[in-house]
């Protein structure tokens, strides 16, 4: 087993995605997100480069600075909104899910089979009113009061407001002040440049009409296939068009959530009816004042995040058998065949020129330490005595005549 370090965030459930080392922290479809990108930025792009000039010179150079500025606050919320974490809860370790599952089996005993068990829910008491926790069988843990679990991004989120596919993230208790501030900014931006696009037109259609005006308009492209009214394409009637039906969506979208922070109340609660219902029972979270409601949601402290996203966490990872094999076989073959030792000397075998008097050996020492290789490979031949010859022949018989 290999232990090593990872940062949290890689080990996290759900279906988030994660950016820039666990910073960035999105939902996994941002498809429509990309969309919102586009319909801005497009649109305050054909803004700043047809009528801002003709606006600056004729009018105000005040008109594109101001947009400008609220092009950028608008950008700067939608990516506060869609990169932030927004509230999401940590799920249970497995020890906690245990004790948990041990607590609930203890408080509701043993159920006869056939039957259903009880609804795992814990009763809190917030303002004097009691208000019911229930369990989140994916999670393991009892959600706090006013979250939910969000079936999109597969995580309980603290006090979720809903999924958002405009921003690619859920709303929640960390980004739903951002979220606001986006859509209440958006909506300025889109009643800036419409009423701006439509002061144009007026401007240039005081002389020359409105046709004439639309003809020519800077960025206008002619299209012959179509009637003498629209005959040309303008940028700026482009620009009234996607500005007129964005108004009415983005203006509805941030009124209805003016309406809810003005009663302290989440759009997942005003769906389900939580605090409207057959039973009547009073938003305990309201201070029955607007102003309070609307400082507490848009003024309230910022509360950080409980996952711990860049934490470091130890990982043991099993070593695979390709990479163990190699390993063990080189330790087998080098127990077995020890290396053996070599030792160095001081001086070179043969002297040079280079080598100092005192460290250039001996003649006879060298022959002495160093064996020929001859003598190291070959044993001493035997002595084998000369081959007859015939003086030697007559000279050992006469030697026997005289013995005799």
């Amino acid at each position: 087993m290999i232990t090593r370090k990872v940062r949290k965030w890689e080990k996290l459930p759900g279906k988030n995605t994660f950016c820039c080392d666990g910073r960035v922290m999105m939902a996994r479809q941002k498809g429509v997100f990309y969309l919102t990108l586009f319909l801005i930025i497009g649109t305050c792009s054909l803004f700043f480069a047809f009528e801002c000039p003709y606006l600056a010179v004729h009018l105000s150079p005040a008109i594109p600075v101001f947009a400008v500025l609220l092009f950028l606050f608008v950008m700067a919320m939608l990516l506060r909104t869609s990169f932030s974490d927004p509230g999401v809860l940590p799920r249970a370790l497995p020890e906690e899910a245990t004790f948990i599952e041990m607590e609930i089996e203890a408080a509701n005993g043993n159920v006869p089979a056939g039957q259903r068990p009880p609804p795992r829910i814990r009763n809190v008491q917030i303002n004097n009113q009691i208000v019911k926790l229930k369990y989140c069988y994916t999670c393991k843990i009892f959600r706090p009061p006013r979250a939910s679990h969000c079936s999109i991004c597969d995580n309980c989120v603290d006090r979720f407001d809903h999924h958002c596919p405009w921003v690619g993230n859920c709303v929640g208790k960390r980004n739903y002040r951002y979220f606001y501030l986006f859509t209440l900014s958006l909506s300025l931006l889109t009643i800036y440049i419409f009423t701006f696009d439509i002061v144009h037109v007026v401007m240039r259609s005081v002389d020359n009409g409105f046709l004439n005006t639309l003809k020519e308009t800077p960025g206008t492209y002619p299209l012959l296939f179509l009637s003498d009214f629209l005959e040309y394409l303008s940028f700026t009637v482009l620009e009234v068009l996607v500005c007129f039906f964005t108004l009415w969506s983005v203006v509805g979208l941030t009124g209805f959530h003016t309406y809810l922070i003005s009663l302290n109340q989440t759009t997942n609660e005003d769906i389900k009816g939580s605090w409207s219902g057959k039973n009547r029972v009073q938003n305990p979270y309201s201070h029955k004042n607007i102003v309070k409601n609307c400082c507490e949601v848009l003024c309230g402290p910022t509360y950080p995040s409980v996952l711990d996203r860049r934490g470091l966490m130890q990982e043991d990872s099993p070593v695979s058998a390709a990479s163990a094999a190699p390993s063990s076989s080189s330790s087998n073959s080098s127990s077995s065949n020890p290396v053996p030792q070599t030792t160095k000397t001081t001086a070179p075998l043969i002297p040079n020129e280079h080598t100092p008097d005192d460290a250039k050996p001996s003649i006879a020492a060298s022959a002495e330490k160093s064996p020929s290789p001859r003598e190291e490979h070959h044993p001493p031949a035997p002595k084998v005595p000369p081959l007859a010859s015939p003086e030697t022949d007559a000279e050992t018989s006469i030697a026997k005549d005289k013995t005799h």
